[in-house]
């Protein structure tokens, strides 16, 4: 088991943990994301947009595309995404539950395979190789404490 899961009471299988977004993240980010996300979903992925990826998923229930724009890193053959409003997100619940998704980072579409939780505590390596300082700060300020870990999938 790690912080990210926990065994389930009846059977002893690791169940995944609620994370939430912080106070901060719901009070101020929150609001402004539906009027940023536009503009950031057409900017994000782009060359020379290092941070910024495109995420493309299929919805769980309505298998409907949908483009999000996430803060994402690649580094030692996977995607890293900060969890900014927790893992409860729509995003985050379809990707679980289709088990891929595609990235576009930097200008290049990644197809990506078995998502899974990090805890930020435990991959404190993995964060700092695939962030730079001042980014693993803004997580700290935003209360950020889990991780998307996507493997690349094999071409």
């Amino acid at each position: 088991m790690s912080a990210t899961t926990q065994p389930h009471p009846n059977t002893g299988s690791p169940v995944v943990i609620t994370v939430g977004p912080s106070l901060f993240v719901r009070v101020v980010m929150r609001p402004m994301t539906a009027m940023l996300n536009p503009l950031v979903t057409t900017l994000a992925g782009r060359r020379h947009m290092p941070m910024v990826a495109q995420l493309h998923h299929v919805g769980r229930r309505t298998g409907k595309p949908y483009v999000t724009p996430v803060g994402a890193s690649l580094r030692n053959g996977a995607v890293l995404i900060p969890l900014t409003f927790g893992n409860k997100s729509d995003w985050v619940r379809n990707v679980r539950a289709a088990g891929h998704c595609s990235v576009r980072l930097n200008g290049t579409l990644y197809r990506v395979l078995a998502p899974q939780f990090i805890d930020a505590a435990q991959a404190q390596k993995q964060i700092r190789a695939a962030f730079g300082p001042l980014e693993r700060l803004m997580f700290r300020m935003l209360g950020i404490k889990q991780f998307l870990r996507l493997p690349l999938a094999a071409r």
